[in-house]
């Protein structure tokens, strides 16, 4: 970049930095130490709620896996990571949301100890915190550094970006708490959202010759059968990377997971100053990801179309595609659109797990006197060590590809039996304890076998490109295998009538919990407009 580029990258990152501080300042401060560092003080209102979720989910890692994935499968089948996460997002607005804040809940796996026991809820909290450390925050400053250097053609070292990502995240949580998270989330939100979606405007207009209907124009006509959202099989004969059958099977349970019990992402719901308000966040959010696909596949169907990139692997797509449409001018900015989002989902996980280990382990098991500053204090502590421990361990995940490729693959270990354990405690009462744990573990065994092992030479409805049982279908059938387990158990020993009458009690909740009216109506609007979008791009694409 030159140095007007790295200027403006300078004041932008700057300018975030500066109206966060003036914005958390402004906002309700709690008399409670520790809910006002771990949940905001239950002030945020859904403007910043809806941010703070989306740019906690979006990352250089989908802009470049999602548009080079779409790239490669030569369809649209991408688009049903985002459709399928705007209807798990009304999963959480609707059922989970009104579970969690009824009882203060601070954490998802608080949620847990209340409808089973504390093991539970300390098995799931530790899961979580494994997955953190080990995948997520290395593999978000890895891949994020990564991107920086390959788009903007930084002339530095892959340890200086990564340790300037990593203090700049950190700052934010560790010192700010989860206010100043949500609040740069949403700031750094808006650019994103201006930013992202000029690169598809941009490159549809390239491919138009100067006319951005013209652009569209040649989607339609030129290879229309890339724009299918419904199939198995590319126009290479080859298989999809989400062939439309597992729709119906896993898809929609890891977004579940994902969207409705991860600490990460339901933390900044759990911090809103109402039902209404969280309700309205999260809708809000959900129907915003209707418009990720133009973020995140088109710019990869736009590349299909140009045949004068260089593009020699997948990942290099996005990359490719921001050079070439891009004025050198807008570079700086740009960067600090992308700065904002890594920034996001790293210092979102080091604040959530700051909040499980402080007030799951801690304060559970360690020192159950602590009062709520020095929980606090432990809290931001933690985040320094989780910070230095994946500032460390980031680049050295270009030197250990088979190790990452690895735990990418344990990372699902965990959410296929915690879906279970969450929709059976909020969908029944007579589900033990017994039964949440043996469920994990029957889960963990089966995500084993269909990850490490597999199931070879199965029908070419349920395989995978290497003609592998796909996945998906094996995460469904683990989650399946867990909950018939748990069912079985709760059936043979089923709670008693006073531990049931434990678990329903209540204190009062610490905000309104009045619903939002619309939600219902907002709901089906979200899940209606999704059908019409896939109903349009299967026909385009005849």
């Amino acid at each position: 970049m030159n140095a007007i580029s790295i200027a403006t990258f300078i004041l932008a990152t700057s300018a975030v930095g500066f109206f966060t501080y003036r914005i958390v300042r402004g906002l309700k401060k709690s008399d409670n130490a520790s809910e006002e560092y771990f949940t905001g003080g239950r002030a945020l209102g859904w403007p910043i709620v809806a941010g703070s979720l989306l740019l906690t989910n979006l990352s250089t890692e989908q802009l470049v896996g999602l548009n080079g994935a779409v790239y490669g499968d030569k369809a649209l089948v991408g688009v049903a990571w985002e459709a399928l996460a705007a209807f798990a997002m009304i999963a959480t607005a609707l059922v989970f949301l009104p579970q969690y804040l009824a009882s203060g809940f601070t954490t998802t796996p608080a949620f847990l100890e209340k409808r089973f026991d504390k093991t539970t809820r300390s098995m799931v909290s530790g899961l979580f915190l494994f997955g953190y450390v080990t995948v997520l925050l290395p593999v978000v400053l890895y891949t994020g550094s990564l991107a920086l250097i390959g788009m903007f053609d930084l002339n530095l070292s892959l340890w200086t970006v990564v340790a300037t990502i990593g203090i700049l995240g950190s700052a934010y949580a560790i010192v700010g708490g989860l206010k100043s998270v949500a609040v740069s989330d949403t700031l750094n939100g808006i650019g994103l959202l201006i930013g992202g979606l000029a690169i598809p405007v941009l490159g549809l207009c390239a491919l138009g010759n100067g006319s951005f209907f013209e652009g569209i124009g040649a989607l339609a006509r030129n290879n229309s059968e890339y724009l299918a959202v419904l199939t198995q099989k590319n126009t290479d004969g080859n298989i999809v990377s989400v062939p439309w059958p597992t729709l119906l099977t896993g898809m929609m349970f890891i977004q579940v997971f994902y969207w409705s019990t991860n600490q990460v992402i339901v933390q900044r719901a759990m911090a809103a100053k109402s039902l209404e308000e969280g309700q309205k966040g999260v809708l809000f959010a959900s129907a915003m990801k209707l418009i990720g696909p133009l973020m995140l596949c088109l710019p990869g169907i736009i590349a299909l179309h140009m045949t004068d990139l260089n593009i020699d692997r997948q990942d290099q797509v996005y990359g490719a595609i921001v050079r070439y449409v891009l004025p050198d001018w807008s570079l700086g900015l740009f960067a600090a659109v992308l700065m904002g989002s890594i920034l996001s989902s790293y210092n979102s996980a080091i604040n959530s797990a700051s909040t499980l280990f402080s007030l799951q382990f801690y304060k559970g098991y360690i020192n159950r006197e602590a009062n709520e500053e020095k929980i606090v204090s432990v809290g931001k502590k933690f985040g320094i060590a989780l910070a230095a421990t994946s500032i460390i361990i980031a680049p050295m995940l270009g030197k250990m590809q088979s190790i990452f490729e690895y735990l990418q693959k344990v990372n699902g270990l965990y959410s296929v039996p915690i879906i279970g354990i969450f929709l059976l405690g909020i969908t029944t009462k007579h589900v033990p304890a017994i039964a949440a744990k043996v469920g994990m573990i029957v889960g963990m065994l089966f995500y084993s076998f269909f990850t490490f092992v597999n199931v070879k030479n199965v029908p070419p409805f349920f395989a995978d490109s290497g003609g592998e049982l796909h996945y998906l279908h094996g995460y469904f059938i683990s989650f399946l295998s867990a909950i018939v387990v748990m069912l079985i158990i709760g059936k043979i020993k089923p709670k008693t009538d006073e531990e049931i009458a434990i678990s329903d009690q209540r204190d009062p909740p610490p905000v309104d919990m009045t619903p939002w009216p619309k939600a219902k109506q907002a709901s089906i609007a979200i899940m209606s407009t999704t059908v019409g979008i896939y109903v349009l791009l299967t026909l385009a694409a005849q």
